[in-house]
């Protein structure tokens, strides 16, 4: 007894994240569960898991769920006081139907996948450059959403107005075109005109502050990304988000094809008997799937390398799909070290 007070043992801990509440679970190296808890989302409710797991012995390591959404700021906590924290997917769905659910046992399995060593995956520091290109593209994607929705109003409006001021009025160029619906003014008084001319002017002036507001969210882009900004067909959208899936801490790609599975665009061996197939990953970042997706269509269209191997490929019996996810492998190998390249540039210490 006296040996074991002496020498604590090793537990670990387990967490099932939700909004405003987290259940955390410790359990012993021998697999036994030691107690479960439930806390606030706040500074004091993890401070309250941490003296917890610690009072039933040495806390070296924890499992979370969630931890780039509502395990993040818990994450940090944790990271900050010296944890090894595991990233934890959700339960397998058969295994729940046999075992039931509740959150204390996602908790205890949290806890126990760590044990087991099936979850390794090291979770985003969300500290750093990354973690703000991925607070700017979520702004950015919802302003160039209302841009393209007010140019397109804009002109839905020019169409049915009287062909006086169509004419006056209607650009090819969008610039052009909300030039001249700034400055519009009614040529008569009559309900219609001052109407038509107040929202061409409302519209206009959204467009413009729109567009000043990406240029102002692009500049950080331009600044943290601009070896990936130098690749043909890679806009700042894309850029902010494949930098902000591969996270501040670049030691969680240990190779291009860890960026690969990242990104889901890994074939996935589905071969059986004499039948040897690969087929689609579906797994990883959606998002930086849907940004690679987006690169390599432009070069399909623009890119005159790229023409030639969608030509070739089409010759051996392709279909554009299969091309699409053939380029997409290939546009994660071209990209992977100037991914590693804006990210040491993102990290680098500062001179003070």
């Amino acid at each position: 007894m006296q040996n074991d007070i002496q020498s604590p043992e090793t537990v670990i801990l387990g967490v099932d994240t939700h909004l405003d509440i987290h259940v955390g679970a410790v359990i012993r190296q021998a697999g036994k569960l030691l107690g479960t808890r439930i806390i606030q989302t706040s500074q004091t409710g993890y401070q309250e898991l941490l003296d917890l797991a610690e009072y039933f012995g040495v806390l070296k390591r924890a499992g979370i769920e969630g931890t780039g959404t509502y395990g993040a700021a818990l994450t940090r906590f944790l990271i900050k006081n010296g944890l090894y924290i595991v990233e934890v997917n959700r339960p397998d769905r058969s295994k729940r139907r046999l075992e039931g659910k509740s959150d204390p046992l996602d908790a205890e399995n949290a806890s126990r996948t760590v044990l087991s060593g099936s979850s390794k995956a090291i979770p985003k520091m969300q500290s750093g450059a990354c973690e703000a290109l991925r607070i700017i593209s979520v702004a950015r994607r919802s302003a160039v959403k209302a841009r393209t929705q007010a140019i397109n109003q804009l002109r839905a409006l020019l169409v049915s107005a009287p062909q006086d001021v169509r004419d006056q009025l209607w650009k090819s160029k969008p610039h052009d075109c909300v030039a001249a619906c700034i400055s519009c003014e009614a040529s008569e008084y009559s309900p219609l005109r001052v109407a038509l001319c107040c929202s061409l002017r409302s519209l206009a002036k959204r467009w413009v502050a729109l567009t000043e507001e990406l240029n102002e969210l692009d500049k950080l882009t331009r600044k943290y990304a601009s070896s990936l900004r130098s690749q043909f067909g890679v806009g700042p959208q894309t850029a902010a988000i494949l930098l902000a899936v591969a996270g501040d801490n670049p030691a969680r790609l240990k190779n291009e094809a860890a960026l690969a599975s990242l990104c889901g665009v890994n074939p996935l061996p589905a071969s059986s008997g004499k039948t040897v197939r690969h087929r689609l990953n579906r797994g990883g970042s959606r998002e930086a799937n849907n940004a690679l997706w987006t690169i390599a269509l432009v070069r399909m269209r623009s890119d005159p390398c790229t023409r030639v191997y969608v030509d070739r490929r089409t010759g051996e019996g392709l279909s554009t799909k299969e091309i699409l996810r053939c380029l997409k492998r290939y546009i994660v190998r071209e990209l992977y070290p100037l991914i590693l390249s804006d990210l040491a540039y993102a990290n680098r210490p500062l001179l003070t």
